[in-house]
């Protein structure tokens, strides 16, 4: 008998820990120009190493963190998936995030969304979460699509205190989705 690397997974993904073997390909992800459009910019390889290490911490703190994500059927990385508590100052935080970043190979295929589902499944049953959060810059249409396509409803706009000087992504969209809403669409 095996032991599966994951943590949960959903139909077709896998959601695990991050390691140090991941730096690899996540800093090719977070380096792609397309995957990074709605980022101030893309990040480079010792930024990537940061940001794993920020999960990894992330984790141990509060339980659950973007997780990284893998095709079940081939073990091929996609990206990541997940939840994160973010504190930033606006008018919907504090609270519980639920974010995605995957690669373009992965693009277009309904991972973003059945891994969401999966995500926030996981928010309110086994964490016991009331509500969840997703944010997106206004521009990023296809995060608000997943947004709406795994029921979220939106809470209105914001100015993101971290970009306040970037006009491009500056004004931020806040959707919602609660535990008895989300029991509902079961």
């Amino acid at each position: 008998m095996t032991t599966s690397p994951y943590l949960f997974t959903s139909e077709r993904l896998g959601f695990r820990l991050w390691t140090t073997a991941d730096l690899e390909e996540f800093a090719q992800l977070n380096a792609d120009r397309a995957v990074m459009e709605h980022f101030p910019s893309p990040l480079r390889k010792k930024e990537v190493k940061a940001l794993i290490e920020r999960l990894q911490h992330h984790y141990t703190t509060h339980g659950f963190t973007y997780y990284a994500t893998q095709i079940q059927a081939t073990g091929e990385f996609i990206g990541m998936i997940g939840l994160s508590y973010k504190e930033f100052h606006s008018p919907y935080t504090p609270a519980v995030d639920i974010g995605w970043r995957l690669k373009q190979s992965a693009w277009g295929k309904g991972y973003a969304t059945e891994g969401a589902k999966r995500c926030l499944k996981l928010a309110f049953t086994n964490l016991q979460l009331d509500q969840v959060i997703a944010i997106c810059p206004t521009s990023n249409h296809k995060s608000e699509k997943v947004m709406q396509q795994i029921g979220m409803q939106k809470l209105g706009t914001f100015d993101h205190p971290n970009l306040t000087d970037d006009p491009r992504l500056k004004t931020h969209l806040c959707y919602q989705t609660t535990k008895s809403s989300h029991q509902l669409s079961l």
